[in-house]
């Protein structure tokens, strides 16, 4: 039985990997066409082939160790970071017996705390200050945003009385989450580019001033598994948006067409939106996400009580 799930686990992870390729290639084709150019095309039909090509050459290019970096954490964050990426993907309530988690949405929390580490570990280690500056924003960024995360989740939890991803699809039946907590959503995908530091939150890799954030050091492998950690959590994060507030099943063919849909958005974000400046990134978390994130949580609360009151 272990060893069936261990199986299945390893072609989780394949198909996984193989979707975040694809998905860097929508992005290049997207973003190229948002700037009226082409996009990759040459590498491969239409350039399909394209991501395999980008990972043969990270993959074999000369890995740089610098000589006054912290050699063991430098080494493995990236492989932490991409770890942790990958596990969470163990919470999605699979039809076919795969996993089958409780708790699964304080999963979720507790490897989006954990991810933080990785970047910290990947700054700090550089000894860079450029790659230090860069996980310091990251980690303040982070932990701010998942502050209002956890009211959003509590939110939706307090309407499903569980911890289990299954439940969510039940009671969206007749009526997605979307429609009834329309600006939650809007909060929550707010903060999913916030967590994975996507443009206009971008600042833990802000190229124009930090050269290139946290990973200013890296280079071939270990470039590539902080990025495909990256775009793993993306998808991760369009799919568990899908769940929440749109109501999907991960048996039926609209599920995959919602996470696509999801995913363009971060794209379409990304081609269309500034970064913001720094200040103006924590007084949103704080002034603006917290405040409504905690009313609606409240207001859940009251509805729930008020709804088993009158039921009984």
């Amino acid at each position: 039985m272990i060893l069936i799930k261990l199986v299945s686990y390893l072609i989780l992870v394949i198909l996984v990997l193989v979707s975040v390729a694809f998905f860097t290639l929508l992005e290049r084709k997207t973003l190229g066409y948002i700037q009226i150019r082409k996009g990759p095309d040459k590498v491969g039909y239409a350039g399909l082939l394209q991501p395999f090509a980008d990972a043969v050459k990270l993959f074999t290019k000369e890995q740089t160790f610098p000589t006054m970096s912290n050699f063991i954490p430098y080494y493995l964050s990236p492989v932490f970071s991409l770890f942790i990426a990958l596990v969470c993907w163990c919470l999605m309530p699979y039809e076919l017996g795969l996993f089958c988690f409780e708790f699964g949405v304080l999963f979720f929390l507790c490897c989006t705390s954990a991810s933080v580490y990785s970047t910290m570990g990947a700054g700090w280690a550089s000894n860079s200050k450029y790659s230090l500056l860069g996980c310091l924003r990251a980690v303040a960024q982070t932990i701010s945003y998942e502050v209002s995360l956890a009211l959003i989740l509590l939110s939706m939890l307090f309407l499903v009385g569980g911890f289990d991803l299954s439940l969510f699809e039940s009671y969206q039946r007749y009526c997605w989450f979307f429609i009834l907590g329309f600006p939650l959503a809007l909060l929550w995908f707010a903060s999913c580019l916030a967590e994975s530091n996507r443009t206009p939150f971008d600042f833990a890799e802000g190229e124009s001033e930090l050269v290139s954030g946290f990973n200013t050091e890296y280079s071939g492998g270990g470039f590539a598994l902080i990025f495909m950690a990256e775009y793993a959590s993306i998808l991760f994060l369009s799919a568990l948006f899908s769940i929440i507030f749109l109501g999907s099943g991960l048996v039926s063919l609209l599920f995959y067409v919602k996470i696509m849909f999801i995913g363009f958005c971060f794209v379409w974000v990304r081609g269309t939106l500034p970064r913001f400046r720094y200040d103006k990134l924590m007084y949103l978390a704080w002034k603006s996400f917290l405040p409504v994130a905690l009313n609606y949580c409240i207001f859940f609360m009251g509805l729930k009580v008020f709804l088993e009151v009158t039921l009984v």
